[in-house]
């Protein structure tokens, strides 16, 4: 995978050798934190991991050019967008990670209705994917649901203690609540469609750094797309790299997470097939105002992705 190839010898050599990401907790943004033997072959001599807090701080500190790429949520970067923030999608790196926990009485998303969900702010990434699952099967997130948030405790934390009836997991807390037989699984985003159909997590960088820097931007998403690759043929070295790197604490939780999470499907997903269906499902929920093809224009770039398929012979 880190092998130099004749197209990648051919091309220019990245404007900068200093290239930042995000840091957040969290097992399924994998690839960035295990890019860096990739990176450092791509020309890049400087990577740094600067700490992030995860939901709309990330995305705007983003674009405030805190650091260059972030791997997140198609959902909420389509919001940043809205918001007319500086960030562009460069491409799609894997379907699912989210699960949706309720209590045992709660058996589907339409039992939602009046019930108390648990997110730990409004616009975050739980409450944007909550509400567009739940304006997909006819309700209606702003009057049906009751959003409780409280920014001292996570909303797992208020579901464990019975104050909601219903959460988004993320790994680790997933294979937590697994351990401890809580609550139950009513929609897992990595096998049921029409979710695990779209990408959940794309690799996003700063409008500047990409405008100014398009062979480095190139090169990055190479190392991350490749990464991804590692993630699904040596998900034990990557594990081991996490909890090395103190980005996850647990090794059998990240590899567990590793081997459900479908990285491989980067190869077959339509990056912009999934901005259109989220800004869709979010324009008709009411949570952005810019229509899908504006968020196409306005905050996606796929010249890099359609170069490394055919290159890579994808």
């Amino acid at each position: 995978l880190v092998g130099v190839s004749a197209a990648r010898a051919a091309e220019p050599p990245p404007e900068t050798t200093r290239v930042r990401f995000s840091r957040i907790p969290g097992i399924c943004v994998a690839p960035q934190y295990v890019a860096e033997d990739l990176l450092r072959a791509e020309g890049f001599t400087a990577i740094e991991y600067v700490d992030a807090t995860v939901g709309p701080p990330l995305a705007s500190a983003l674009a405030r050019g805190e650091y260059d790429f972030a791997m997140n949520y198609v959902a909420l970067l389509i919001s940043a967008v809205d918001a007319g923030e500086q960030v562009t999608m460069l491409g799609g790196v894997h379907p699912g990670c989210y699960e949706l926990i309720a209590k045992q009485e709660i058996t589907s998303v339409l039992d939602l209705k009046g019930k108390n969900v648990g997110v730990q702010v409004l616009n975050s990434n739980p409450h944007l994917f909550l509400s567009a699952i739940a304006n997909y099967v006819g309700l209606d997130p702003a009057r049906d649901i009751n959003w409780i948030t409280d920014p001292k405790l996570k909303p797992r934390e208020l579901f464990v203690r019975g104050d909601v009836d219903a959460f988004l997991s993320f790994p680790p807390e997933t294979q937590d609540l697994r351990a401890g037989k809580i609550g139950h699984v009513i929609l897992d985003s990595a096998v049921d469609r029409p979710w695990s159909q779209y990408f959940c997590c794309m690799l996003s960088a700063n409008s500047g750094f990409v405008k100014a820097n398009p062979a480095a931007s190139k090169r990055v998403l190479r190392a991350i797309l490749k990464a991804a690759d590692l993630c699904v043929t040596d998900p034990e070295m990557v594990a081991q790299r996490l909890v090395d790197g103190k980005f996850t604490a647990r090794y059998d939780y990240a590899l567990q997470s590793l081997r459900e999470l479908p990285y491989v499907r980067w190869r077959d997903f339509n990056a912009e097939d999934s901005v259109r269906f989220y800004a869709l499902r979010l324009h008709e929920a009411g949570l952005i105002k810019t229509s899908p093809q504006q968020i196409i224009a306005d905050g996606t770039d796929w010249r890099f992705i359609d170069e490394l398929k055919r290159e890579l012979k994808m």
